[in-house]
């Protein structure tokens, strides 16, 4: 978990996690309204993809 979190950080900042290039690219959302978000990244000079869970903090139960 806290790799995950390591590497989501670093691709916020706009830098693959893998390579260190600033080529990643958000390829993918699925999910919003109340549910958590599944976002999809990927980079165009190494290959990396992975996905991450962001909830939606402005949804209230």
């Amino acid at each position: 978990m806290k790799d995950q979190s390591k590497e989501l950080e670093k691709i916020e900042q706009g830098f693959c996690p893998k390579c260190k290039h600033n080529t990643i690219e958000m390829v993918d959302i699925r999910g919003g309204g109340c549910s958590p978000k599944i976002i999809t990244y990927r980079c165009s000079s190494c290959g990396y993809e992975n996905s991450f869970t962001k909830s939606n903090s402005s949804c209230t139960l």
